[in-house]
């Protein structure tokens, strides 16, 4: 989810309005319509007359948008089940993680950590992408905690990891909190993955802690990322960028004053299903089970709007293009083939400009290949993870 995804939310939130604004209004009317006069009483009655006539037009419409603004989403659930392949679920995807552990911060947040995988093996720290939450890995849990020592975290805010209490959600912040993470892979250097946002972060930290590279970090994957604010490398960029400041920046804003309405909406969003099809035209590519759709869509709905519009703001000012030349450890770039949220083209400059970094194509992908067709994206993690380590340990 990036700054551009502001416009997204609110034009689904909305057209959810609307729905729901258009089932009282028509109700209303058909309740209305269906008084009439009662001469031997001498009072006004309510006759409804169901039959091929406007009253019952009425009727029927309001029950349609109704049912459409609190069971959209059961009924297009049951439609993609039919339709989609079939998966595991999350739960049946997810481990058991064998520590958790809570990191405070000195600006009041806390982080939750999760730990899987054998002790003594080589460490892999995930940082998942913006709107989302650990959960996002549980796919790549079962194949890579075989071989690895996986550190999952919580964004600051997001997921079971508690908000800041200056409100800092720069790329900076979220950096500074990544250092801490990848304090508790000890001594053995660690192998840092980024999705999305998570990308950045890894970034941004390459460009504050370089002394870090090498002696604590053996490798980095950068996956369905990008090296600069992330308006200027999505689709549509030319547009998103014109009207970042007019538009999307007083929208963030906006959202950040109404949190409260902006929640009920996007639950609103999610009942009805607008905010599953939203979830399947930016971030699958056509091969996506329901279940994926919906883990999307959950964790995006539970997200604080306030939270995510704050860390879209964070993302405006970030730009990591000085520190691509000076990275001097293994790096593998991934990218989705149809990713319109982080372009392709942006995950070839990263290769050019990494010194030794590698290119891995994901093809079909979107924004969320880690999910999409998972197996592969954890197969090509591990494969570059085992070699990195290697590297390092010579």
């Amino acid at each position: 989810m990036i700054p551009t995804f502001i416009l997204t939310s609110w034009l689904l939130g909305l057209l959810s309005t609307a729905v729901l604004g258009g089932a009282i209004w028509l109700g209303h009317e058909w309740y209305v319509r269906s008084w009439g006069w009662d001469e031997v009483r001498r009072q006004s009655v309510f006759v409804p007359d169901f039959g091929w006539n406007e009253p019952t037009l009425f009727f029927a419409a309001a029950l349609l948008l109704g049912l459409i603004t609190v069971a959209g989403g059961p009924i297009l659930r049951l439609i993609l089940r039919l339709t989609k392949p079939k998966g595991e679920t999350p739960d049946q995807a997810a481990m058991t993680p064998s520590d958790r552990q809570r990191i405070r911060r000195p600006d009041g947040s806390e982080l939750q950590v999760m730990i899987y995988g054998p002790q003594d093996a080589p460490p892999l720290v995930l940082t998942h992408g913006w709107g989302l939450s650990s959960e996002e890995w549980v796919y790549a849990h079962r194949g890579l905690a075989r071989h690895f020592r996986l550190i999952v975290w919580d964004i600051a805010g997001l997921g079971e990891s508690k908000s800041p209490d200056n409100r800092d959600f720069s790329l900076e912040k979220l950096a500074g909190d990544l250092r801490a993470v990848l304090a508790l892979a000890g001594s053995q250097p660690a192998i840092l993955i980024g999705h999305s946002i998570g990308g950045m972060t890894v970034l941004t930290f390459c460009r504050l802690f370089p002394e870090a590279l090498g002696a604590q970090v053996a490798g980095l994957v950068l996956t369905h990322t990008t090296y600069t604010n992330p308006v200027r490398t999505t689709s549509g960029a030319a547009f998103f960028s014109a009207i970042e400041k007019p538009v999307l920046m007083p929208l963030m804003y906006l959202t950040i004053a109404l949190s409260p309405l902006m929640r009920l909406l996007n639950w609103l969003s999610y009942l009805n299903g607008s905010a599953h099809l939203s979830t399947m035209r930016s971030s699958f590519a056509g091969t996506e089970t329901w279940e994926q759709i919906e883990l999307c869509t959950l964790l995006q709905t539970k997200a604080s709007p306030a939270v995510i519009a704050r860390g879209m703001l964070g993302m405006m000012q970030y730009d990591a293009t000085a520190t691509l030349r000076r990275i001097p450890v293994p790096t593998l770039v991934v990218a989705g083939d149809k990713d319109s949220t982080c372009q392709p083209a942006a995950s070839e400059r990263m290769r050019q400009e990494i010194p030794g970094a590698r290119l891995e194509p994901l093809a079909p992908a979107r924004h969320v290949g880690l999910l999409e067709p998972h197996d592969r994206s954890a197969q090509s993690i591990q494969k570059f993870a085992r070699t990195a380590a290697v590297k390092n340990s010579v």
